[in-house]
């Protein structure tokens, strides 16, 4: 992972922030092109953002702040701290991050089978008719309220 010692001082202007993120852009294309002789297209298909998107970047021709996602998208696909990005942007965050929220919890039949799908020593076979049938239920029409109704009073 390539690390820069980038520290430019972001104003709170948009022009300057605009100028740091076009300056960080440009600079990770640069080492791309450099260490890996990725051409622009090549960038674009590796970061997932549009060569469109990069060029108005480096440009800094853009009036509301670029997306986040796509800022992440492009620095992972190079190698790259989204914070450096983050900085130029001046995203520099003083307050603690929010925490992601903690999943459900998944079902135990869900679990046992997402482990023998990755089990070695299951077959392959008994691996495609599990496929096969997560794929028919995932797609199934859904059951009417009152056919499900029925079904928890049997049991």
């Amino acid at each position: 992972m390539a690390r820069w010692s980038y520290r430019h001082q972001v104003t709170e202007t948009a022009n300057a922030r605009k100028i740091a993120f076009a300056t960080f852009v440009r600079r990770a294309l640069d080492e791309a092109r450099a260490t890996r002789a990725w051409s622009g297209t090549e960038v674009s298909r590796r970061t997932g953002v549009s060569r469109q998107t990069i060029n108005r970047w480096v440009r800094g021709d853009w009036a509301s702040d670029p997306e986040a996602e796509r800022v992440v998208a492009f620095c992972e696909g190079l190698g790259l701290s989204p914070a450096t990005a983050f900085a130029a942007l001046g995203w520099e965050r003083t307050s603690a991050p929010r925490s992601t929220p903690t999943p459900p919890p998944m079902d135990p039949d869900v679990e046992a089978l997402l482990r023998r799908l990755v089990d070695p020593d299951v077959s392959d076979a008994e691996k495609f008719h599990i496929r096969e049938t997560i794929r028919y239920l995932a797609y199934r029409p859904t059951l009417p309220v009152d056919v499900r109704k029925r079904g928890k009073q049997a049991g």
